[in-house]
């Protein structure tokens, strides 16, 4: 058997495609799978001196490390009205002027905002997790939210500033590409990357088939345990472009590199 080592984010849509490929509930061939969880920042800058050989990243940090990782098939993160929201409590300062808090400087987040308003420039970099909390005390004049945040910043009193997602669907008709799974390119031959695609394919298509298998493990990571949120987390997460990539979703990730090198981003 041969182990590699594979990371991933605590996320519900996640541990949704990762569980049966890790549980023995899909055919693994000669592979075996060494687990990693770290929120989606960790991630990225561990994907930078190369620490995991297959890992989810961000697609902001993902164009940066190309000669690095290459993108796998399936996995990805990408769909309409999943973007990121920035939202605030009590702040009347231009955006330009507040102190934002950000899930990452690579993730893709923050490349969202910074496509959206460029003079942005007074962030804070906060773990996902903690950035609603920090807005609602005042740490911060607003933040920028991911994942499971959407669905529940305004039980923190909390308001949107701007749909993210929504701005990007009305600049591109795209989807937003939001998050990856990338495989060390040095790590693997095409054969074996091949595999280890169809091994991810096969565990995401057994977990929509299986819809109750993976609950217990989603809910040991999640931040949020109500079962509607993490459904809701899901479906709007994992979709067709997480069982294949396609052209749509490849050519909606071509358009986000061609966007930030045209306005400096990357």
């Amino acid at each position: 058997m041969r182990t590699v080592s594979i990371a991933f984010s605590p996320c519900p849509n996640d541990t949704f495609i990762f569980h049966a490929m890790l549980h023995g509930l899909v055919d693994t061939g000669d592979f075996q799978f060494e687990t990693h969880l770290h929120d989606v920042e960790t991630l990225n800058d561990s994907a930078f001196t190369g620490r995991f050989d297959i890992t989810k990243l961000s697609f902001h940090a993902y164009l940066y490390l190309k000669n690095k990782y290459d993108l796998m098939n399936s996995g990805s993160a990408l769909g309409f009205g999943c973007g990121p929201l920035l939202v605030k409590a009590q702040s009347e300062k231009r955006v330009e002027d507040m102190l934002i808090a950000i899930p990452g400087e690579y993730t893709t987040a923050y490349m969202l905002l910074k496509l959206w308003n460029p003079a942005i420039d007074n962030i804070a970099p906060v773990r996902f997790d903690k950035i609603m909390d920090g807005v609602k005390t005042g740490k911060y004049d607003s933040g920028l939210i991911i994942h499971e945040g959407r669905f529940v910043y305004k039980n923190y009193g909390l308001q949107q500033v701007i749909d993210l997602g929504e701005w990007w669907e009305r600049e591109t008709s795209f989807p937003i590409p939001l998050g990856c799974i990338a495989v060390k390119n040095d790590r693997f031959t095409k054969e074996e990357k091949s595999e280890l695609d169809a091994i991810l394919k096969s565990s995401i298509q057994y977990a929509f088939n299986n819809r109750d298998a993976s609950e217990e493990f989603i809910k040991r990571y999640s931040q949020e345990l109500d079962d509607e949120v993490i459904e809701n987390h899901i479906r709007l997460y994992v979709n067709e472009f997480s069982i294949d990539l396609g052209e749509k979703g490849r050519d909606a990730v071509k358009r986000l590199e061609e966007m930030a090198k045209e306005r400096h981003i990357i």
